[in-house]
């Protein structure tokens, strides 16, 4: 089996403020034992910010993009060296991978990047990715690390998704772990506001990405560092288990995955019901439109509570948009002169 495993950057720390090495060394052990069963583990993790103002005993987070740069780039090298350190009592050989957003959006740096993952696993490295926080302007896609995670496991085409959360889990209203989660939007009901002190996800973030990642057909875990990978592999879980759908046909995965999204669109609830029945997103639906794209760009959809809803190429640009916004069919194909009536056909759209 194939797992991504993602690690946060809370969970790099103590409660005490100090780089959690016992976790690292649960890692270890538990990889060396994973690997000897026939098993690949890769590792997305966080931490080069908070290992960089550990490394210049520094309190708070950084609040410019280039004192974060700055920091990620002394942090990065003290995080290797850490995993290094420990890994090495369990005879692992750690390779540090950084990816920028640009690596997901061309397709020759996708495959470069995958073939030497591949090499990297076939001679039995232990890849640590991470985003390239040094020369990266933008986060990557959608926001975190936790998006990085679910494009690692598309890419290497994974058996699971780990996501290892200070929560432990989903957890509902009375504060109990979910066990399982068959729909993820059910769970939306249960985020609440989540900040993280290093981070810069939470729950929503977590749930978010989870979306997208069971809408691939990887099933995804969300559990606490307590737990075993081990057991996890085996679907026993102290966290969250998220059921995967019915994977998407390989060209709406490369939607899904690889273009790069112009604007956004944001849809009401009875526009997301017909799309999650199969219908086309018709401008009726989309309450508001934002950025500058071109009839047959990428976008973004959200619902009005600001849920991650799909991905699609349009057949309207912004401009033409904003002028139908709430319009019907004839009156669409009046205003914008075109016999066409969907601001995105169910063929060129993604729904997640």
């Amino acid at each position: 089996m194939r797992l991504v495993v993602k690690i946060g950057s809370n969970l790099i720390q103590t409660q005490e403020g100090d780089i959690d090495l016992n976790l690292i060394a649960k890692l270890g052990r538990e990889i060396k034992r994973l690997k000897s069963a026939g098993d690949q583990v890769i590792l997305v993790s966080s931490g080069a910010v908070l290992c960089g103002l550990k490394k210049l005993n520094l309190q708070e987070r950084p609040k410019s993009l280039v004192e974060k740069q700055a920091l990620a780039g002394i942090g990065q090298a003290y995080l290797m060296h850490l995993y290094d350190m420990v890994f090495s009592n369990y005879k692992l050989v750690p390779a540090q991978v950084l990816l920028t957003s640009d690596v997901f959006r061309d397709k020759t740096k996708f495959d470069n990047a995958k073939n030497a993952l591949e090499k990297l696993l076939e001679i039995g490295a232990v890849p640590i990715i991470n985003e390239n926080d040094t020369v990266g302007v933008e986060e990557l896609l959608f926001g975190d690390n936790d998006f990085l995670a679910v494009h690692t496991a598309f890419m290497l085409q994974a058996d699971m998704l780990v996501i290892l959360s200070t929560a432990g889990g989903l957890r509902d209203d009375e504060d109990n772990i979910v066990p399982i989660v068959e729909d993820v939007d059910s769970a939306f009901r249960w985020v609440k506001g989540v900040n993280s002190t290093y981070g810069t996800g939470g729950m929503l973030s977590k749930l978010t990405a989870t979306k997208i990642a069971v809408s691939l057909g990887i099933p995804v875990v969300i559990t606490g560092k307590e737990d075993s990978l081990e057991s996890v592999k085996e679907g026993k879980t102290m966290g969250t288990f998220f059921k995967p759908s019915k994977p998407l046909k390989q060209s709406k995965r490369m939607l899904a995955m690889m273009e790069e999204p112009k604007g956004v669109l944001y849809i009401d609830e009875g526009a997301y019901r017909a799309l999650k029945d199969g219908k086309s997103l018709l401008p009726a639906g989309i309450k508001r439109v934002e950025g500058s794209f071109n009839r047959g760009q990428v976008v973004v959809l959200y619902t009005q509570d600001g849920l991650l809803a799909g991905k699609g190429k349009t057949n309207f640009s912004s401009e033409e948009l904003k002028k139908v916004l709430g319009k019907k069919g004839e009156e669409v194909k009046r205003i914008l002169k075109t016999n066409k009536e969907e601001a995105i056909h169910r063929d060129n759209l993604v729904v997640f």
